[in-house]
């Protein structure tokens, strides 16, 4: 496996002009926004580039951060710059199959649009999600055990944050407990809904049937799924694997950490913000994580590549 892997950003890291400058000077990246467009059926590079509300509402969200990641990412290619793995947090899995080159790019961008619609169609009333500062895995998991309804972990995101998501009572219960057990703090998120919630099986389950049309191939590079924290090689796991990913723990902590264990020395995050740089400064400070998310970055990965 090569000693650079690209990573890409979920949902919450998107903000308004986001991919401009890929759009404006290179032809590659207009197209890539332009076949979103047509695949969805939605105006990506209006929501991406004009001011709205609608890039904070899910079902717009996840198919214009994917168009600018995979904007971001083939110019990457077109200037020469490539892994030798991929992954990507939630939403940013597609990125990482993008990536992979495991599905088409119109496919990509059709089946995201389906996904941001079915998740915010199955919303129930009452969910919500914290993030817990300060404690271990093991013990969030223990204390979200003994809690009455619905409320597990979303995502394992690096030591010391972890998700809770869930029915609001229950994840209100949850940060309570975690505070008498050492939690610094629990921080609730501004999101609509208890996403990687057992609650979004629906979602799941529609997204299911959606993957029933598309052509998967085997990946070019190997990627790591959220589900399991581990390599798919094979284009069969794929479809089962992001049904699943919908409701199931985003394990990135353990994906980062099996991708340093495997001789990965060198992470490109490919997208809006640095949430993912951070993450890993938590997990391993000593790996370098070099981040492209304006035009101007490819010169400084191209020169720290070399």
């Amino acid at each position: 496996m090569g000693k650079t892997a690209f990573i890409f950003p979920g949902q919450g890291s998107q903000y308004v002009g986001m991919g401009k400058d890929f759009y404006e000077r290179f032809p590659l990246a207009a197209e890539v926004f332009t076949l979103a467009q047509e695949a969805s059926g939605l105006p990506v590079a209006k929501i991406c580039f004009e001011p709205n509300e609608e890039i904070h509402i899910t079902k717009y969200t996840q198919i214009a951060m994917l168009a600018a990641e995979i904007a971001m990412l083939r110019v990457l290619e077109q200037e020469g710059i490539k892994a030798g793995a991929a992954a990507g947090l939630s939403l940013g899995e597609y990125g990482a199959l993008a990536a992979a080159q495991a599905m088409s790019d119109r496919d990509l961008f059709s089946l995201v649009a389906k996904r941001g619609l079915y998740m915010q169609e199955a919303v129930p009333t009452g969910g919500a999600m914290t993030a817990v500062l300060g404690l271990n895995g093991d013990v969030v998991e223990a204390v979200c055990q003994e809690i009455q309804g619905q409320v597990g972990v979303a995502n394992y995101n690096c030591p010391g944050q972890i998700v809770i998501t869930g029915e609001q009572a229950a994840v209100d219960a949850a940060a309570q407990k975690l505070k008498e057990a050492g939690a610094k703090r629990c921080v609730p998120l501004q999101v609509s809904g208890p996403f990687h919630s057992p609650m979004l099986s629906g979602a799941g389950k529609k997204l299911e049937e959606a993957l029933e049309g598309v052509e998967v191939f085997d990946p070019a590079i190997p990627y790591l799924a959220n589900v399991t924290a581990d390599y798919v090689t094979k284009k069969e796991e794929i479809k089962p694997l992001l049904a699943r990913q919908v409701s199931a723990s985003v394990k990135w902590q353990q994906t980062m950490e099996r991708m340093i264990a495997d001789g990965v020395t060198t992470f490109v995050e490919i997208g809006p913000g640095k949430t993912l740089s951070g993450f890993l400064r938590k997990i391993d400070k000593n790996i370098p994580c070099l981040h492209v998310e304006k035009a101007e970055d490819i010169a400084a990965v191209k020169e720290a590549l070399a």
